[in-house]
């Protein structure tokens, strides 16, 4: 079930990557802050704010995050693909917004491993930028979202702690 969540087909001109992080909090509680797409600055630190554009945080809903200065981008335009309460899948795209991530596809699954932990997977693609390489465009992505992961990973821990 995972690989089919997280094998992507690249184009020539993408890259993608998978990420994990192993949480010492329980599945239902990791989940629980997970799938507020209306509300990722819950636990990724490089946002601002987040507005819903469209829709109420289901499938197909449209949120516009403002980004934290310092980073190559001001804004991001992005639309829920997928929300599995049952199997634990998130899936997004990026639609718009002023940064160079185009064509950017994530798929986050969440797999509980064993009692009190919890296993968080993200995988990506996204098309390289024209004077960019792909490597430098994995790098990119691969720090944010291990930084968001880590994040994720110690919200989620100090809730469990303080249950």
């Amino acid at each position: 079930m995972i690989s089919s969540y997280h094998s992507h087909t690249l184009l020539p001109n993408q890259c993608g990557s998978s990420l994990v992080q192993t949480i010492d909090a329980p599945l239902p509680l990791v989940w629980s802050v997970l799938r507020q797409f209306d509300k990722p600055q819950a636990y990724k630190q490089f946002i601002r704010s987040c507005s819903m554009r469209a829709g109420n945080g289901g499938i197909g809903s449209i949120r516009e995050v403002v980004v934290k200065t310092g980073l190559p981008a001001k804004t991001s335009m992005e639309r829920l693909d997928e929300l599995d309460d049952n199997m634990h899948v998130m899936q997004y795209s990026i639609v718009g917004g002023d940064h160079r991530l185009a064509n950017y596809s994530s798929t986050t699954t969440v797999h509980r491993e064993e009692e009190g932990k919890t296993v968080v997977i993200q995988s990506y693609v996204v098309d390289v930028p024209a004077g960019s390489s792909e490597e430098d465009t994995c790098l990119f992505s691969n720090t944010i979202i291990g930084c968001n992961l880590k994040s994720l990973a110690k919200v989620t821990e100090k809730m469990a702690a303080n249950n």
